[in-house]
C-alpha cells in the first residue's frame, strides 16, 4: 500500500509539472508527430536550461527549441557570436565552438544576395548594429536597404537586443555618431562597415570588415535596394592619420590596423576628392544608445516585437515561417532563445504575431525578432559533450552559414 501510495504521488507531481509548464507556454505537449512529443528539457551547464515543446499555432503544429538562461548566475553570459570579420559568414556551431560557447542561436538578418546587381559581390554582412565584448564592430544600414520582412510600425534598422555592462538584457536603439575631419573641413560620417551606405555620404572602413569588396556600399538607396548601383563613387585611405590613397571605385582586400578607407557615394563623394595625399585626417565613430548612460557588451540586430509584456501594435499576423527569437524576463536578468524546428512536419511554422505571443507565455516582458527560415538555428552542449549539437533542423537541410549570432558562456 505505501509503495502504491508512493507511485500515484510521483504520477500526480509529474502531472502537476506538465500542466504547470503547459499553463507557462501556452504549448500543446501531447501525441506523437506531427502533433509533436511532450515537452523535454535538460541542464546544459549551471544557469543554462535546454527545453523542446509543440506549438498548436494557426497554420498546425510547429515545434520549439528554447534556451533559458539565467544572467543572474555569475558564471553565466551571453556574447556575439562572429566569424572574426563583420563581411564573413560561419555556421553557429562553428561559431560556438571556436569562441568557447556552451548554446547558441543564429543572429540577424544579412545581405545574403545580390541578385539586383549582377556583378557585384554580396557582402554576408549584416543588417543591423554590432558589439562584440564591448568592441563596435558595425552600424546599421539605412531602412530601406535592409534585407528580411517588412519591420514593424515604429520600428527601424537600428533596434537592437544587447547586455549591457550591468550584465542585464536590454533592447535599445543605437545610432552611429562620427565624423571626419581635416584642416579645412568636417564631414559627417554616414556609415561604419556597412554593406549599404546612405545616398550622399561617406561610410568608414576598418579592418574590422574583412576583406569582401566594398562597391555593394555604395548600391541601392536609401528606400530601394535594388536601385542601381552609383556612377559617383570615391575611396580614400587614411593610415596613421593621413592620407596614403585614393581610387574612383571602392575597393577590396583586407584593411590593415590602423588604416580607415572612407568611401563617398554622390556628394560625399565630391567631398572625398578634396582630399590629397599626405593630408591630415581624423576619423571619429561610435554607436550612441537611445537609453542614456549604457554601454554595451553586445548588441545584435533584429527588430523589436514584444515590449513592457505586450505584443508592439501591427505585428504581421498572416505570414507563418520558420522563426527565431530572444525574449528578456525578471527585469533583464533571464533571457530566453527561441528557434523554431524546420522539419517538414512543423515548417509551417509561426506568424510573427505568434512569436510575440509564445514569448509572453514563456514569461517574457520584452521581444526580439531575429533572422529565420534556413538561417533558423539553436545548438547547445549534450550532457559530457565538449562541442554543441545542432538541436533543432534547420529548413534547408544543413546549417546555413550566418553573419553572427547570440551565445551563451558559462564557467
Amino acid at each position: 500500500m505505501a509503495g502504491r501510495r508512493r507511485r500515484r504521488g510521483a504520477g500526480r507531481a509529474v502531472l502537476a509539472f506538465l500542466m504547470a509548464f503547459g499553463a507557462l507556454t501556452g504549448a500543446a505537449l501531447a501525441g506523437a508527430a506531427p502533433a509533436g512529443a511532450v515537452q523535454k528539457g535538460v541542464w546544459v551547464a549551471p544557469g543554462v536550461r535546454y527545453e523542446e515543446f509543440d506549438i498548436k499555432a494557426a497554420k498546425g503544429v510547429t515545434h520549439a527549441h528554447v534556451l533559458r538562461v539565467d544572467l543572474g548566475n555569475p558564471r553565466v553570459r551571453v556574447g556575439l557570436l562572429y566569424p572574426g570579420a563583420v563581411a564573413a559568414r560561419g555556421r553557429v556551431s562553428a561559431m560556438a565552438d571556436s569562441q568557447g560557447a556552451v548554446a547558441g542561436v543564429n543572429g540577424d538578418f544579412f545581405n545574403i544576395t545580390e541578385t539586383q546587381h549582377p556583378g557585384v559581390e554580396a557582402t554576408g554582412a549584416s543588417v543591423g548594429p554590432a558589439i562584440a565584448a564591448g568592441r563596435t564592430l558595425k552600424a546599421a544600414v539605412p531602412n530601406g536597404q535592409r534585407f528580411g520582412p517588412a519591420l514593424p510600425p515604429g520600428t527601424t534598422t537600428e533596434d537592437v537586443f544587447g547586455v549591457g555592462t550591468d550584465g542585464r538584457a536590454r533592447l535599445d536603439r543605437l545610432t552611429l555618431k562620427g565624423s571626419v575631419s581635416t584642416a579645412d573641413a568636417q564631414l559627417p560620417l554616414g556609415g561604419l562597415n556597412q554593406y549599404a551606405l546612405p545616398v550622399g555620404s561617406v561610410g568608414a572602413f576598418t579592418s574590422e570588415w574583412g576583406s569582401v569588396s566594398r562597391v555593394r556600399a555604395t548600391c541601392g538607396t536609401d528606400t530601394d535596394r535594388a536601385a542601381p548601383c552609383s556612377t559617383d563613387t570615391y575611396e580614400v585611405t587614411v593610415r596613421h592619420g593621413r592620407v596614403v590613397s585614393a581610387a574612383d571605385t571602392p575597393g577590396t582586400g583586407p584593411i590593415a590596423a590602423g588604416t580607415t578607407v572612407l568611401v563617398g557615394r554622390e556628394s560625399g563623394a565630391q567631398q572625398l576628392r578634396k582630399f590629397s595625399t599626405g593630408e591630415s585626417v581624423e576619423v571619429e565613430h561610435g554607436l550612441v544608445a537611445a537609453r542614456d548612460g549604457i554601454a554595451y557588451r553586445l548588441a545584435v540586430g533584429g527588430y523589436p516585437v514584444l515590449s513592457g509584456g505586450q505584443p508592439l501594435p501591427g505585428l504581421d499576423d498572416t505570414t507563418s515561417a520558420v522563426r527565431t527569437a530572444v525574449g528578456i524576463a525578471k527585469g533583464g536578468r533571464r533571457v530566453l532563445l527561441l528557434a523554431l524546428d524546420g522539419a517538414a512536419a512543423y515548417r509551417s511554422g509561426l506568424t510573427i504575431a505568434e512569436v510575440a505571443g509564445t514569448l509572453r507565455r514563456l514569461g517574457a516582458e520584452a521581444g526580439f525578432s531575429l533572422d529565420g527560415g534556413g538561417s533558423s538555428t539553436l545548438v547547445a552542449r549534450k550532457p559530457g559533450a565538449s562541442t554543441v549539437s545542432v538541436r533543432n533542423h534547420p529548413s534547408g537541410g544543413a546549417e546555413r552559414p550566418v553573419p553572427n549570432g547570440i551565445g551563451v558562456f558559462s564557467g
